[in-house]
């Protein structure tokens, strides 16, 4: 019997924010790599317990033969994430979540230069079959309500023009609650990871 490998993307009609990855090539672990800045880094979190940590464990626990790879960088803007792109993702990778942009919105990056590193992210990805995640962000700016919804509009547009996974806002569980955040106000603790694992492990119903 020739062997075959095969990544099954299920998405449900309630909003979703990771690619359910199931494969059949004796048990092949599915890398994922997670590109993103400090919020998917870890920033302040102890190691065990950051997203990728957390990610990773509960997925196992799902039955998914996965390792989830931490890329994130702290500060980093879109531009930046395009910048390290090759050696931040191998080719052997199989799926990726793409979290960057949140650094864009604090520092007022005009919402067209995050658009066009974010789509050179994307297309360099489609070129190389790898699955894509993309997630938006719901975090604070001193820019307006304006320039809030012009980001929005941007991470939405390019899941449709690319049409990958999306999901909205990265970090909707723990933004409004101050008990799942770092004492700075914008990251997340360890619980706040939690948080967000645990918001799609309810969604997901094997």
């Amino acid at each position: 019997m020739r062997r075959r490998e095969f990544i099954t993307l299920a998405v449900g009609a309630a909003p979703s924010w990771l690619p359910l990855l199931s494969v059949h090539a004796e048990d092949r672990v599915i890398k994922i790599v997670v590109l993103g800045d400090s919020f998917t880094a870890g920033s302040g979190i102890s190691a065990g317990y950051r997203f990728t940590d957390q990610l990773e464990i509960a997925l196992r626990a799902k039955g998914q033969s996965a390792a989830v790879i931490n890329a994130g960088v702290g500060g980093d803007t879109a531009a930046r994430g395009l910048a390290r792109l090759s050696r931040s993702v191998p080719d052997d990778t199989d799926a990726v979540i793409l979290e960057l942009g949140a650094n864009d919105m604090i520092r007022g990056i005009d919402p067209s230069v995050t658009r066009t590193a974010l789509s050179e992210i994307l297309r360099n990805l489609e070129a190389r079959r790898i699955v894509v995640l993309l997630c938006g962000v719901r975090t604070r700016t001193t820019f307006g309500d304006e320039y809030k919804s012009a980001f929005a509009a941007m991470f939405s547009g390019l899941a449709s023009e690319y049409n990958v996974l999306f999901y909205p806002a990265f970090d909707e569980a723990f933004v409004d609650d101050a008990q799942l955040k770092l004492l700075d106000g914008l990251h997340p603790n360890a619980a706040g990871v939690k948080a967000i694992v645990t918001a799609y492990c309810r969604k997901w119903k094997p």
